[in-house]
């Protein structure tokens, strides 16, 4: 296995794909929103209960806050990627904790691309990824739909090649 995650960190023959760029579009717009709501509510009701210092003091740590979460989130997106191999899927992602999931195709058991309402707004989706063990389930999020569906075909394709030989 380590020899594996070696070659996938090297990436020398590996060409690793990212999510689309509607991913931190869309990641940026919810912060935007979350961060403009809690100044709102937080200064005003500050502003109400103790005083007008307080109120601006408080819209002005919500905007902070909401600035440093969204250079995180962007830091987290740009940890994404997706490489395919002859006889798996390899999927990296993480800040602070760096995880690499390999997901051989003959382990797949089904697919799942996902969308919800905000993610259908900005035309992304999620594919997952199940297997037999529950800790090897792996996705990638943020992939256009028509990257998405392609994708789930061909994985389910050499899914069901690769299974064929068990």
């Amino acid at each position: 296995m380590d020899g594996i995650a070696l070659e996938a960190r090297r990436g020398d023959d590996l060409e690793w794909l990212r999510p689309s760029p509607q991913l931190a579009t869309m990641r940026r717009a919810e912060v935007g929103v979350s961060t403009a709501v809690a100044a709102i509510v937080a200064g005003g009701l500050l502003w109400t209960w103790l005083s007008a210092l307080a109120g601006l003091g408080a819209f002005v740590l919500a905007v902070a806050l909401g600035v440093v979460v969204s250079w995180l989130v962007q830091r987290r997106i740009r940890s994404w990627g997706y490489a395919e191999r002859d006889d798996d899927l390899l999927v990296r992602h993480g800040l602070l904790v760096s995880r690499l999931s390999v997901v051989p195709y003959g382990r797949m058991q089904f697919i799942d691309v996902t969308a919800g309402p905000v993610e259908r707004l900005f035309g992304v989706v999620t594919v997952k990824l199940h297997t037999a063990a529950a800790a090897s389930d792996a996705r990638i999020p943020g992939l256009s739909e028509e990257t998405g569906g392609r994708l789930r075909d061909r994985l389910a394709s050499l899914g069901e090649a690769r299974a064929s030989g068990l």
